[in-house]
Protein backbone atom coordinates (compact mmCIF):
# COMPACT_ATOMS: atom_id res chain seq x y z
CA UNK A 1 0.00 0.00 0.00
CA UNK A 2 1.09 3.57 -0.69
CA UNK A 3 2.52 6.11 2.26
CA UNK A 4 -0.40 8.38 3.30
CA UNK A 5 0.53 11.59 1.31
CA UNK A 6 -1.17 14.08 3.49
CA UNK A 7 0.39 13.52 6.97
CA UNK A 8 2.71 16.25 7.85
CA UNK A 9 4.85 14.64 10.09
CA UNK A 10 8.29 14.43 8.07
CA UNK A 11 8.08 18.44 8.43
CA UNK A 12 10.25 19.58 11.50
CA UNK A 13 7.47 21.55 13.23
CA UNK A 14 5.86 17.68 13.65
CA UNK A 15 8.81 16.16 14.76
CA UNK A 16 10.65 15.82 11.68
CA UNK A 17 10.36 12.00 11.03
CA UNK A 18 11.43 10.16 7.66
CA UNK A 19 10.00 11.76 4.76
CA UNK A 20 8.32 9.14 2.34
CA UNK A 21 9.76 8.76 -1.58
CA UNK A 22 7.64 9.59 -4.78
CA UNK A 23 7.66 5.83 -5.09
CA UNK A 24 6.73 5.28 -1.81
CA UNK A 25 3.90 7.58 -2.46
CA UNK A 26 2.77 6.47 -5.76
CA UNK A 27 -0.64 4.56 -6.43
CA UNK A 28 -1.76 3.06 -9.63
CA UNK A 29 -3.67 5.50 -12.09
CA UNK A 30 -3.43 8.09 -9.71
CA UNK A 31 -1.92 11.62 -11.82
CA UNK A 32 -1.22 15.41 -10.93
CA UNK A 33 -2.48 16.17 -14.63
CA UNK A 34 -5.30 16.24 -17.02
CA UNK A 35 -5.39 17.38 -20.37
CA UNK A 36 -8.21 18.65 -22.09
CA UNK A 37 -9.78 16.59 -25.33
CA UNK A 38 -7.80 16.46 -28.32
CA UNK A 39 -9.58 18.89 -30.57
CA UNK A 40 -7.17 17.94 -33.51
CA UNK A 41 -7.90 15.35 -35.83
CA UNK A 42 -6.20 11.81 -34.71
CA UNK A 43 -3.35 10.45 -37.20
CA UNK A 44 -0.63 7.93 -36.55
CA UNK A 45 2.78 9.39 -36.52
CA UNK A 46 6.11 7.35 -36.52
CA UNK A 47 8.48 7.76 -33.40
CA UNK A 48 11.35 5.77 -32.98
CA UNK A 49 11.00 3.29 -30.24
CA UNK A 50 13.64 4.42 -27.50
CA UNK A 51 12.75 1.92 -25.22
CA UNK A 52 10.02 -0.90 -24.61
CA UNK A 53 7.27 0.87 -22.64
CA UNK A 54 6.76 4.12 -21.03
CA UNK A 55 8.74 5.22 -18.37
CA UNK A 56 8.02 3.61 -14.77
CA UNK A 57 7.16 6.72 -13.35
CA UNK A 58 5.53 7.18 -9.83
CA UNK A 59 1.63 7.90 -10.28
CA UNK A 60 1.13 10.71 -7.71
CA UNK A 61 -2.16 12.66 -6.95
CA UNK A 62 -1.03 16.79 -7.13
CA UNK A 63 -1.85 17.29 -3.79
CA UNK A 64 0.15 14.34 -2.16
CA UNK A 65 2.97 15.90 -4.53
CA UNK A 66 2.63 19.55 -3.74
CA UNK A 67 2.82 18.11 0.43
CA UNK A 68 5.52 16.72 -0.64
CA UNK A 69 7.64 19.39 -2.04
CA UNK A 70 6.18 21.79 0.51
CA UNK A 71 7.54 19.42 2.82
CA UNK A 72 11.64 18.53 1.80
CA UNK A 73 11.66 22.53 1.73
CA UNK A 74 10.77 23.28 4.89
CA UNK A 75 13.73 21.09 6.03
CA UNK A 76 16.04 22.76 3.79
CA UNK A 77 18.04 25.81 5.46
CA UNK A 78 17.67 28.94 2.95
CA UNK A 79 18.89 32.55 2.46
CA UNK A 80 14.95 33.35 3.05
CA UNK A 81 14.86 31.10 5.97
CA UNK A 82 17.80 32.48 8.01
CA UNK A 83 21.56 34.18 8.55
CA UNK A 84 24.00 32.17 5.65
CA UNK A 85 27.39 33.76 6.52
CA UNK A 86 28.79 30.72 4.51
CA UNK A 87 32.53 32.61 3.37
CA UNK A 88 33.46 33.19 0.02
CA UNK A 89 30.20 31.84 -1.47
CA UNK A 90 28.45 35.13 -0.76
CA UNK A 91 25.16 33.74 0.22
CA UNK A 92 23.09 37.18 0.37
CA UNK A 93 19.59 37.97 0.65
CA UNK A 94 17.98 38.55 -3.05
CA UNK A 95 15.51 40.84 -3.27
CA UNK A 96 11.78 39.92 -4.59
CA UNK A 97 11.74 42.86 -6.63
CA UNK A 98 14.65 40.90 -8.87
CA UNK A 99 12.27 38.05 -9.39
CA UNK A 100 9.09 40.28 -10.56
CA UNK A 101 11.86 41.79 -13.17
CA UNK A 102 12.91 38.34 -14.56
CA UNK A 103 9.23 37.23 -14.62
CA UNK A 104 7.97 39.70 -17.09
CA UNK A 105 6.10 38.07 -19.68
CA UNK A 106 8.15 39.88 -22.55
CA UNK A 107 11.62 38.56 -21.71
CA UNK A 108 10.68 34.93 -20.09
CA UNK A 109 9.05 34.40 -23.21
CA UNK A 110 11.23 35.45 -25.51
CA UNK A 111 13.49 32.50 -27.66
CA UNK A 112 17.11 33.01 -27.98
CA UNK A 113 17.07 32.75 -31.62
CA UNK A 114 14.61 35.09 -32.81
CA UNK A 115 15.88 37.87 -34.60
CA UNK A 116 17.56 40.82 -33.04
CA UNK A 117 15.66 42.98 -34.48
CA UNK A 118 12.41 41.57 -32.58
CA UNK A 119 14.42 41.24 -29.20
CA UNK A 120 16.03 44.80 -28.66
CA UNK A 121 14.54 44.94 -25.30
CA UNK A 122 16.60 42.28 -24.08
CA UNK A 123 19.38 43.08 -26.11
CA UNK A 124 19.45 46.55 -23.85
CA UNK A 125 19.33 44.29 -20.84
CA UNK A 126 22.60 43.19 -21.85
CA UNK A 127 23.99 46.10 -23.19
CA UNK A 128 23.27 48.05 -20.16
CA UNK A 129 24.51 45.06 -17.56
CA UNK A 130 27.55 45.24 -19.84
CA UNK A 131 28.37 48.65 -19.25
CA UNK A 132 27.65 49.00 -15.16
CA UNK A 133 29.76 45.95 -15.17
CA UNK A 134 32.79 47.68 -16.65
CA UNK A 135 32.56 50.41 -15.34
CA UNK A 136 32.49 48.61 -11.91
CA UNK A 137 35.50 46.70 -12.75
CA UNK A 138 37.87 49.17 -14.66
CA UNK A 139 37.21 46.86 -17.99
CA UNK A 140 36.48 47.34 -21.81
CA UNK A 141 34.06 44.89 -22.79
CA UNK A 142 32.21 41.74 -21.12
CA UNK A 143 30.84 38.27 -22.66
CA UNK A 144 27.80 36.79 -19.86
CA UNK A 145 27.81 33.34 -21.67
CA UNK A 146 29.49 31.73 -18.80
CA UNK A 147 26.85 30.14 -16.67
CA UNK A 148 29.15 29.90 -13.27
CA UNK A 149 32.26 31.26 -11.53
CA UNK A 150 34.61 28.27 -12.73
CA UNK A 151 32.96 28.83 -16.46
CA UNK A 152 34.62 31.94 -16.47
CA UNK A 153 37.60 30.86 -15.11
CA UNK A 154 37.72 27.98 -17.76
CA UNK A 155 36.28 31.40 -20.29
CA UNK A 156 39.24 34.01 -19.19
CA UNK A 157 42.29 31.04 -19.39
CA UNK A 158 41.16 30.55 -23.02
CA UNK A 159 41.30 34.09 -23.80
CA UNK A 160 44.84 34.27 -22.45
CA UNK A 161 46.00 31.59 -24.21
CA UNK A 162 44.80 32.75 -27.56
CA UNK A 163 46.05 36.47 -26.92
CA UNK A 164 49.67 34.37 -26.56
CA UNK A 165 49.16 32.86 -29.50
CA UNK A 166 48.33 35.04 -31.60
CA UNK A 167 51.36 36.87 -30.42
CA UNK A 168 53.16 34.11 -31.69
CA UNK A 169 53.73 32.38 -27.64
CA UNK A 170 53.32 29.70 -25.90
CA UNK A 171 53.67 29.48 -22.29
CA UNK A 172 53.00 26.89 -20.78
CA UNK A 173 52.13 28.23 -16.38
CA UNK A 174 49.54 29.81 -14.55
CA UNK A 175 50.56 31.22 -11.42
CA UNK A 176 47.81 30.16 -8.49
CA UNK A 177 48.19 31.49 -4.74
CA UNK A 178 48.42 28.40 -2.10
CA UNK A 179 45.21 29.87 -0.60
CA UNK A 180 42.90 30.05 -3.81
CA UNK A 181 40.01 28.88 -4.51
CA UNK A 182 39.54 25.34 -5.63
CA UNK A 183 38.21 25.34 -8.76
CA UNK A 184 41.23 27.48 -10.09
CA UNK A 185 43.86 24.82 -10.35
CA UNK A 186 41.09 22.76 -11.57
CA UNK A 187 40.30 25.43 -14.61
CA UNK A 188 43.89 25.65 -15.29
CA UNK A 189 44.22 22.11 -16.08
CA UNK A 190 41.15 22.14 -18.64
CA UNK A 191 42.57 24.66 -20.28
CA UNK A 192 46.08 22.45 -20.73
CA UNK A 193 48.57 25.05 -18.53
CA UNK A 194 50.45 23.52 -15.98
CA UNK A 195 50.18 25.06 -12.05
CA UNK A 196 52.65 26.71 -10.46
CA UNK A 197 51.68 27.40 -6.50
CA UNK A 198 52.97 30.95 -4.61
CA UNK A 199 52.85 30.93 -1.16
CA UNK A 200 51.42 33.45 1.34
CA UNK A 201 53.26 35.17 3.43
CA UNK A 202 53.50 35.68 7.29
CA UNK A 203 50.97 38.30 6.21
CA UNK A 204 48.67 36.01 4.46
CA UNK A 205 49.00 37.85 1.20
CA UNK A 206 50.63 36.17 -1.41
CA UNK A 207 54.76 36.09 -0.61
CA UNK A 208 56.68 38.98 -3.12
CA UNK A 209 59.95 37.75 -3.51
CA UNK A 210 58.76 33.90 -4.05
CA UNK A 211 56.40 35.88 -7.17
CA UNK A 212 59.30 37.40 -8.37
CA UNK A 213 61.55 33.79 -8.42
CA UNK A 214 58.39 32.09 -9.91
CA UNK A 215 58.13 34.47 -13.08
CA UNK A 216 59.86 33.87 -16.22
CA UNK A 217 58.86 33.52 -19.48
CA UNK A 218 56.91 30.30 -19.22
CA UNK A 219 54.32 31.85 -17.58
CA UNK A 220 51.03 32.82 -19.43
CA UNK A 221 49.49 34.85 -16.28
CA UNK A 222 48.64 35.25 -12.61
CA UNK A 223 45.38 33.88 -10.86
CA UNK A 224 44.66 35.86 -8.34
CA UNK A 225 41.49 37.11 -5.93
CA UNK A 226 41.03 40.03 -4.45
CA UNK A 227 40.47 40.73 -1.86
CA UNK A 228 42.21 36.88 -0.70
CA UNK A 229 40.51 34.28 1.02
CA UNK A 230 41.71 35.12 4.11
CA UNK A 231 39.45 38.13 3.46
CA UNK A 232 42.90 40.57 3.51
CA UNK A 233 43.50 42.75 0.60
CA UNK A 234 46.68 42.21 -1.50
CA UNK A 235 48.53 45.14 0.06
CA UNK A 236 51.25 44.32 -3.23
CA UNK A 237 48.57 44.10 -5.95
CA UNK A 238 49.99 46.87 -8.33
CA UNK A 239 53.60 45.65 -7.90
CA UNK A 240 52.50 42.20 -8.45
CA UNK A 241 51.09 43.08 -11.97
CA UNK A 242 53.61 45.10 -13.22
CA UNK A 243 56.07 41.59 -12.28
CA UNK A 244 53.68 39.53 -14.24
CA UNK A 245 53.38 42.07 -17.14
CA UNK A 246 56.90 42.36 -17.64
CA UNK A 247 57.09 39.17 -19.25
CA UNK A 248 53.95 39.33 -21.20
CA UNK A 249 51.76 37.96 -18.98
CA UNK A 250 47.93 38.60 -18.20
CA UNK A 251 46.72 39.18 -14.94
CA UNK A 252 43.30 37.59 -13.82
CA UNK A 253 41.16 38.48 -11.55
CA UNK A 254 38.53 35.85 -9.65
CA UNK A 255 35.55 37.93 -8.64
CA UNK A 256 34.28 35.74 -5.88
CA UNK A 257 34.95 38.58 -3.63
CA UNK A 258 33.48 41.62 -5.76
CA UNK A 259 31.51 42.23 -3.24
CA UNK A 260 34.16 43.68 -0.47
CA UNK A 261 35.58 46.62 -2.93
CA UNK A 262 32.22 47.33 -5.78
CA UNK A 263 32.05 51.06 -6.11
CA UNK A 264 35.05 51.13 -4.08
CA UNK A 265 38.17 50.17 -6.25
CA UNK A 266 37.86 48.59 -10.12
CA UNK A 267 40.31 45.86 -10.58
CA UNK A 268 41.11 47.19 -13.86
CA UNK A 269 42.91 50.45 -11.92
CA UNK A 270 44.92 47.35 -10.05
CA UNK A 271 46.66 45.71 -13.25
CA UNK A 272 44.29 42.84 -13.98
CA UNK A 273 43.65 42.35 -17.26
CA UNK A 274 40.78 39.57 -16.96
CA UNK A 275 38.03 40.01 -14.26
CA UNK A 276 35.24 36.89 -14.57
CA UNK A 277 32.19 38.20 -11.85
CA UNK A 278 29.58 36.23 -9.91
CA UNK A 279 26.36 37.42 -10.52
CA UNK A 280 25.00 34.96 -7.97
CA UNK A 281 27.05 36.12 -5.76
CA UNK A 282 27.49 40.18 -5.90
CA UNK A 283 24.47 41.14 -7.35
CA UNK A 284 22.31 39.08 -5.59
CA UNK A 285 20.45 36.97 -8.07
CA UNK A 286 19.78 32.85 -6.81
CA UNK A 287 22.82 31.21 -5.66
CA UNK A 288 23.11 27.50 -5.04
CA UNK A 289 21.59 24.04 -6.17
CA UNK A 290 23.79 24.21 -9.16
CA UNK A 291 22.24 27.35 -10.95
CA UNK A 292 21.44 28.69 -12.83
CA UNK A 293 24.40 31.72 -12.28
CA UNK A 294 26.30 33.66 -14.16
CA UNK A 295 30.05 33.83 -14.27
CA UNK A 296 30.64 37.04 -16.93
CA UNK A 297 33.86 37.48 -17.98
CA UNK A 298 35.39 41.02 -18.98
CA UNK A 299 38.47 42.21 -20.43
CA UNK A 300 40.58 45.18 -21.17
CA UNK A 301 40.93 46.59 -24.79
CA UNK A 302 43.68 44.48 -26.24
CA UNK A 303 41.50 41.61 -25.65
CA UNK A 304 38.45 42.60 -26.46
CA UNK A 305 38.70 40.61 -30.16
CA UNK A 306 39.06 37.53 -28.55
CA UNK A 307 35.86 37.26 -25.97
CA UNK A 308 33.37 34.61 -26.96
CA UNK A 309 30.82 35.66 -29.23
CA UNK A 310 28.16 37.11 -30.32
CA UNK A 311 28.31 40.32 -28.40
CA UNK A 312 25.66 42.98 -28.52
CA UNK A 313 26.92 46.56 -30.58
CA UNK A 314 24.90 49.93 -30.97
CA UNK A 315 24.28 50.50 -34.86
CA UNK A 316 22.79 53.70 -34.89
CA UNK A 317 19.80 54.00 -32.75
CA UNK A 318 19.17 49.57 -33.05
CA UNK A 319 21.55 46.80 -31.22
CA UNK A 320 22.97 44.01 -33.30
CA UNK A 321 24.76 41.19 -32.73
CA UNK A 322 28.77 40.85 -33.66
CA UNK A 323 31.13 37.97 -33.24
CA UNK A 324 34.47 39.66 -32.19
CA UNK A 325 37.57 39.05 -34.60
CA UNK A 326 39.20 36.42 -33.03
CA UNK A 327 36.66 35.28 -30.90
CA UNK A 328 37.27 31.80 -28.80
CA UNK A 329 33.71 30.67 -29.59
CA UNK A 330 31.14 30.33 -27.77
CA UNK A 331 31.57 28.68 -24.03
CA UNK A 332 27.67 28.40 -23.69
CA UNK A 333 24.45 27.86 -25.79
CA UNK A 334 23.22 31.06 -27.12
CA UNK A 335 23.52 33.78 -24.89
CA UNK A 336 24.33 33.14 -21.53
CA UNK A 337 21.69 32.58 -18.56
CA UNK A 338 19.92 35.85 -19.53
CA UNK A 339 17.00 36.04 -16.91
CA UNK A 340 20.17 35.71 -14.23
CA UNK A 341 21.78 38.54 -15.99
CA UNK A 342 18.15 40.27 -15.83
CA UNK A 343 17.86 39.78 -12.58
CA UNK A 344 21.49 41.34 -11.76
CA UNK A 345 20.41 44.40 -13.39
CA UNK A 346 17.10 45.33 -12.02
CA UNK A 347 19.43 45.01 -8.55
CA UNK A 348 22.41 47.16 -10.24
CA UNK A 349 19.46 49.72 -11.35
CA UNK A 350 17.48 49.67 -8.03
CA UNK A 351 20.41 50.82 -5.78
CA UNK A 352 22.65 52.69 -8.35
CA UNK A 353 26.32 53.72 -7.86
CA UNK A 354 25.85 55.12 -4.16
CA UNK A 355 23.70 51.82 -2.87
CA UNK A 356 26.39 49.27 -4.59
CA UNK A 357 29.45 51.56 -3.29
CA UNK A 358 27.29 50.65 0.77
CA UNK A 359 27.16 46.89 -0.17
CA UNK A 360 30.64 46.99 -0.03
CA UNK A 361 30.81 49.33 3.11
CA UNK A 362 28.32 47.53 4.97
CA UNK A 363 29.66 43.98 4.32
CA UNK A 364 33.25 44.96 5.19
CA UNK A 365 31.78 46.85 8.17
CA UNK A 366 29.49 43.55 9.19
CA UNK A 367 32.60 41.24 9.30
CA UNK A 368 34.84 43.70 11.40
CA UNK A 369 32.54 44.15 13.78
CA UNK A 370 31.39 40.09 13.70
CA UNK A 371 35.72 38.87 13.87
CA UNK A 372 35.65 41.42 16.99
CA UNK A 373 33.44 40.16 18.89
CA UNK A 374 34.27 36.49 18.44
CA UNK A 375 38.03 36.81 18.91
CA UNK A 376 37.82 35.87 22.35
CA UNK A 377 37.39 32.61 21.75
CA UNK A 378 38.65 31.40 18.30
CA UNK A 379 41.94 32.25 16.63
CA UNK A 380 42.25 34.99 14.03
CA UNK A 381 45.81 33.59 12.27
CA UNK A 382 45.92 36.45 10.39
CA UNK A 383 44.95 39.48 12.40
CA UNK A 384 45.41 42.45 9.86
CA UNK A 385 41.98 44.27 9.47
CA UNK A 386 39.43 42.40 7.05
CA UNK A 387 37.78 42.58 4.26
CA UNK A 388 34.10 41.54 3.94
CA UNK A 389 34.78 38.31 5.33
CA UNK A 390 37.40 36.84 7.79
CA UNK A 391 38.85 33.46 8.58
CA UNK A 392 39.24 32.03 12.38
CA UNK A 393 40.35 29.36 13.93
CA UNK A 394 38.66 26.47 15.63
CA UNK A 395 42.65 24.49 16.23
CA UNK A 396 42.90 25.83 19.90
CA UNK A 397 39.74 24.78 20.62
CA UNK A 398 40.14 21.38 19.56
CA UNK A 399 43.58 20.67 21.45
CA UNK A 400 41.71 22.13 24.77
CA UNK A 401 38.37 20.12 23.81
CA UNK A 402 38.35 18.10 21.28
CA UNK A 403 35.47 20.08 19.18
CA UNK A 404 36.24 20.95 15.39
CA UNK A 405 35.73 23.11 13.17
CA UNK A 406 33.10 20.77 12.12
CA UNK A 407 31.39 20.15 15.45
CA UNK A 408 31.38 24.37 15.77
CA UNK A 409 29.60 24.57 12.13
CA UNK A 410 26.73 22.14 12.97
CA UNK A 411 26.09 23.23 16.16
CA UNK A 412 25.12 26.37 14.62
CA UNK A 413 22.46 24.72 13.05
CA UNK A 414 20.39 24.09 16.51
CA UNK A 415 20.85 27.64 16.87
CA UNK A 416 18.97 28.64 13.74
CA UNK A 417 21.66 30.26 11.71
CA UNK A 418 23.87 28.29 8.87
CA UNK A 419 27.53 26.90 9.48
CA UNK A 420 30.30 29.25 7.94
CA UNK A 421 32.59 27.61 5.21
CA UNK A 422 35.35 25.33 7.05
CA UNK A 423 38.32 23.73 6.44
CA UNK A 424 38.60 26.25 3.77
CA UNK A 425 41.53 27.89 2.75
CA UNK A 426 43.91 25.42 3.74
CA UNK A 427 46.44 27.62 5.07
CA UNK A 428 44.68 27.85 8.52
CA UNK A 429 44.16 25.46 10.73
CA UNK A 430 40.80 23.91 11.47
CA UNK A 431 39.77 26.95 9.73
CA UNK A 432 35.95 28.92 9.84
CA UNK A 433 35.67 31.47 6.91
CA UNK A 434 32.91 33.41 7.98
CA UNK A 435 30.88 35.92 5.45
CA UNK A 436 27.85 37.94 7.21
CA UNK A 437 27.09 39.89 4.22
CA UNK A 438 25.51 43.40 3.99
CA UNK A 439 21.79 41.93 4.30
CA UNK A 440 22.21 41.12 8.02
CA UNK A 441 20.84 43.67 10.51
CA UNK A 442 23.28 44.76 13.37
CA UNK A 443 21.31 42.33 15.69
CA UNK A 444 21.54 39.42 13.24
CA UNK A 445 25.14 40.05 13.54
CA UNK A 446 25.66 40.00 17.04
CA UNK A 447 23.52 37.05 17.13
CA UNK A 448 25.99 34.95 15.37
CA UNK A 449 28.48 36.06 17.72
CA UNK A 450 26.20 35.22 20.32
CA UNK A 451 25.87 31.47 18.98
CA UNK A 452 29.25 30.94 18.10
CA UNK A 453 30.34 32.42 21.94
CA UNK A 454 28.22 30.02 23.40
CA UNK A 455 29.61 27.01 21.16
CA UNK A 456 33.33 27.29 22.48
CA UNK A 457 31.60 28.07 26.01
CA UNK A 458 29.60 24.26 25.62
CA UNK A 459 31.99 22.86 23.86
CA UNK A 460 34.49 23.56 27.54
CA UNK A 461 31.67 21.65 29.46
CA UNK A 462 30.38 19.21 27.71
CA UNK A 463 32.00 18.68 24.53
CA UNK A 464 30.66 15.54 23.54
CA UNK A 465 27.14 17.67 23.47
CA UNK A 466 28.86 19.72 20.30
CA UNK A 467 30.21 17.13 18.96
CA UNK A 468 26.73 15.16 18.54
CA UNK A 469 25.38 18.34 17.22
CA UNK A 470 23.00 18.85 15.27
CA UNK A 471 20.55 17.56 17.39
CA UNK A 472 17.19 19.56 16.26
CA UNK A 473 17.40 19.32 12.80
CA UNK A 474 15.41 16.31 11.22
CA UNK A 475 18.41 14.98 9.91
CA UNK A 476 21.55 15.09 11.88
CA UNK A 477 25.16 13.85 10.25
CA UNK A 478 24.91 12.05 7.42
CA UNK A 479 28.73 10.21 6.34
CA UNK A 480 29.12 12.62 3.38
CA UNK A 481 32.93 11.58 3.29
CA UNK A 482 31.72 7.58 2.57
CA UNK A 483 29.28 8.86 -0.02
CA UNK A 484 31.64 10.71 -1.74
CA UNK A 485 34.07 7.89 -1.45
CA UNK A 486 31.96 5.12 -1.94
CA UNK A 487 28.96 5.76 -4.07
CA UNK A 488 26.54 3.46 -4.29
CA UNK A 489 24.92 3.16 -7.62
CA UNK A 490 22.26 0.97 -8.94
CA UNK A 491 19.89 1.01 -11.63
CA UNK A 492 16.21 -0.84 -10.62
CA UNK A 493 15.00 -1.63 -14.25
CA UNK A 494 11.51 -3.24 -12.94
CA UNK A 495 11.28 0.39 -10.76
CA UNK A 496 12.22 2.15 -14.13
CA UNK A 497 15.49 3.86 -12.59
CA UNK A 498 17.66 4.46 -9.85
CA UNK A 499 17.87 3.94 -6.04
Amino acid sequence: MPEPGGRATASPLMGGSAEPTLRDLSSPGRQAWSFPPLDVPDGDIEIPELAPGPPALPEVAERDLVAHYTRLAHRNFAVDLGAYPLGSCTMKYNPKVCDWAAEHPAFRNLHPSQPAHTTQGALEVLMEAEEILCRLTGMARATFQPPAGAAGELTGLLIMCAYHRSRGRKPGTILIPDSAHGTNPASVTLAGYSVAQLPSDERGMVDLDALRTAVDDDVAGLMLTNPNTLGLFEEDIVEMARIVHEVDGLVYYDGANLNAILGVARPGDMGFDIVHSNLHKTFATPHGGGGPGAGPVAVVDRLVEFLPGPLPVRDGDRLRWEMPASTIGRVHGNHGNFLVVLRALAYMRALGGPGLRRVAERSVLNARYLESLVSEAYEIPYPAPCMHEFVASAAALKRQTGVRAMDVAKALLDRGIHAPTVYFPLVVEEALMVEPTETESLETVEAIAEALLAIAGEAAVDPEHVQRAPHNTPVSRPDDALAARQPVLTWDMERGGGR
